[in-house]
């Protein structure tokens, strides 16, 4: 489903100034058919044709990946660049996010997420990278708490905005944030970042194969600097447990946005 936004994109648009963004949730390389096919999973990736991808739920040389490094391996087979950022070490290796981009690092960071008890540990990997327009911009992966209620996931978002909510570069935050829309700890992060789905209609992106809720989001701030073009939910009932979800957003110059 493709989802155009009228009201954000009006006026001219400068091509030179679009990113495509996409989060996915990719299931440790594992697919909905019970085996480990990374080039289905990088088919989804490829056809997306993204500049920027947030993942979650990265292996990094665990057993069940078979000893994959998937960030890199998926950067390759992409022909993108890729940092893998650890949330905890699990199965022989480390479980976390990762991000891949059609451009170079300029920085990139991995910062630790607030849980409680034994929960599993979150994390938010940062790249700072330039566009093909000279344009710094920062890009922010994450995967917030899975669990039942929201104490984890509000402790996560207030972190974020401490965090990443100063950054001196436009930003991007893009993830799976097992959170729906209108509740608290989407709440917390719309306080700082600005969200690209129709608030009337939330598209959903899980489960893959029979979509009902809305969990996977690109967000974006300061939000005068960027323009939503366009967003799709990539439904693909065998890559992942989740839709891979792909905007369109134009930076533009302050003061500019129709």
């Amino acid at each position: 489903m493709v989802i155009s936004f009228p009201g954000w994109s009006q006026g001219p648009v400068d091509s030179a100034k679009l990113l495509r963004v996409l989060t996915f949730n990719i299931y440790h390389g594992a697919t909905m058919n019970g085996d480990f096919d990374l080039e289905h999973i990088a088919g989804v990736i490829r056809k997306a044709d993204p500049d920027l991808v947030a993942l979650q739920e990265v292996d990094f040389l665990t057993r069940r990946a078979r000893g994959y490094d998937l960030a890199t391996e998926l950067g390759w087979r992409l022909k993108m660049a890729s940092v893998f950022g650890p949330a905890m070490k699990y199965d022989g290796g480390e479980y976390g996010e990762a991000i891949l981009s059609k451009y170079s690092f300029v920085t990139t960071r991995n910062v630790s997420l607030p849980f409680t008890g034994d929960r599993e540990p979150r994390t938010a990997v940062e790249a700072v990278t330039v566009l093909p327009s000279g344009d710094t911009i920062a890009f922010i992966g994450t995967h917030l708490d899975h669990t039942g209620d929201d104490s984890d996931r509000i402790l996560q978002a207030r972190m974020i905005n401490e965090v990443f909510g100063s950054n001196r570069y436009p930003s991007i935050l893009a993830g799976d944030m097992n959170a729906v829309p209108g509740c608290v700890p989407i709440g917390i992060l719309e306080e700082h970042w600005a969200a690209a789905y129709d608030r009337d209609a939330p598209a959903p992106t899980f489960p893959s194969g029979k979509p009902v809720k809305k969990i996977d989001y690109v967000m974006f701030r300061p939000e005068e600097r960027w323009r939503v073009i366009s967003s799709e939910v990539i439904q693909d009932s065998v890559a992942s447990d989740h839709c891979a979800y792909l905007v369109v957003l134009e930076l533009i110059l302050p003061g500019s946005k129709q």
